[in-house]
Parts: structure tokens; C-alpha cells; sequence
């Protein structure tokens, strides 16, 4: 990996690292972060290589202990406590949105790349959150799906919007030129 790859994953993972500290509690014990939209960034304007290895940093850095995660966490209890399957979940999410969204003009074809991730997230994270409290499949759904749904649609409209704009930039454009 070039040096120049190596730099724009490490910004890209303090990206996520600043965005995961606009965190909201919620009931349940499951926070609403801007996590989830710098990944959908990550993945739509890095494709899926580079993007999934800079949410493969960050994901990283927070388990070996930085406080990278939402309010200012971090540690492997962050990677394997009852909200940890949807920070397991953010490489894959990075790779399939860019995936999906690589070389797409088409916004909605990208959009659709983030609600798939999105099932995938809330997947990976009510399994977990059920294994670890012990709560039904129904009440994990209850706690970190259901409250979040509004919300990670907005967020995927804004990660579409910026995201198809950031990719179509003359600059951002040279920088990512391999």
C-alpha cells in the first residue's frame, strides 16, 4: 500500500473518531452517533478497499484502547459489550457501500447501497446486543433498531448528497487518483 493510501485511511479514520463524539443516549443503552455516516462516507468516497481498511483503523484503535468510540470509548469491552456488533459491523458496511457505489453516478443506487448496509449494521448488532443482555431478538429490535431507523434514513440521504458531490470533485477526485 502506498504511502499517499495509507495517509487519506488514517484521516478518514480520525473522521470517524470526531463524528462518533456527536453522540445522543438513548433508552436501552444504544447512542445515536454520526459513526454511521462518516462510515457510509468512507465506503462511497474511498470505494471498497480503502474504505473498508480506514474503518478497519478506526475499529482498530478503539478496541487496542484509544478512545475512539462514541463518548470518548474505547477498549476491547467496546468490541464485545452489548452494542459491539455494530462497530464489527462498520468495515463490512464501508466495503459493501463502496462496493455497490463504486463508479455509480446513479444516487439512488448508492442510497440503496446504504440501507443495505444499514440492515447489515442492525443485523450484526441486535445479535449481539441479544447474546450479550440476554434480551429477546424482539427487544434488541426494540432498543437498536426501531429508534433508529428515522434517523439513519436522513443520514443516509445527507451521505448520499455529500458523499456523490465530495467523489465528483475535481480535487478530491486528483487526490484519490491512483
Amino acid at each position: 500500500m502506498k504511502t499517499r493510501d495509507l495517509t487519506i485511511c488514517a484521516l478518514f479514520a480520525a473522521i470517524i473518531a470526531v463524528l462518533a463524539q456527536i453522540s445522543i443516549p438513548f433508552p436501552g443503552g444504544v447512542p445515536l452517533t454520526m459513526q454511521t455516516l462518516a462510515v457510509a462516507l468512507c465506503g462511497i468516497i474511498l470505494g471498497p478497499k480503502l474504505g473498508g481498511i480506514s474503518v478497519l483503523i478506526y475499529v482498530c484503535l478503539g478496541a487496542i484502547g484509544l478512545p475512539v468510540f462514541s463518548n470518548l470509548s474505547g477498549g476491547l469491552q467496546s468490541i464485545v459489550g452489548s452494542t459491539g456488533g455494530f462497530i464489527i459491523s462498520f468495515p463490512i458496511m464501508a466495503y459493501v457501500i463502496g462496493k455497490i457505489s463504486e463508479n455509480k453516478k446513479n444516487k439512488l443506487i448508492v442510497f440503496g447501497s446504504l440501507i443495505l448496509a444499514s440492515v447489515i449494521n442492525y443485523t450484526l448488532g441486535t445479535i449481539q446486543f441479544s447474546l450479550v443482555t440476554g434480551n429477546s431478538i424482539i427487544m434488541a429490535i426494540t432498543y437498536c433498531v426501531a429508534p433508529f431507523i428515522i434517523t439513519d434514513l436522513i443520514k443516509a440521504v445527507i451521505a448520499t448528497i455529500v458523499g456523490t458531490s465530495l467523489v465528483n470533485l475535481k480535487a478530491i477526485k486528483e487526490i484519490l487518483k491512483h
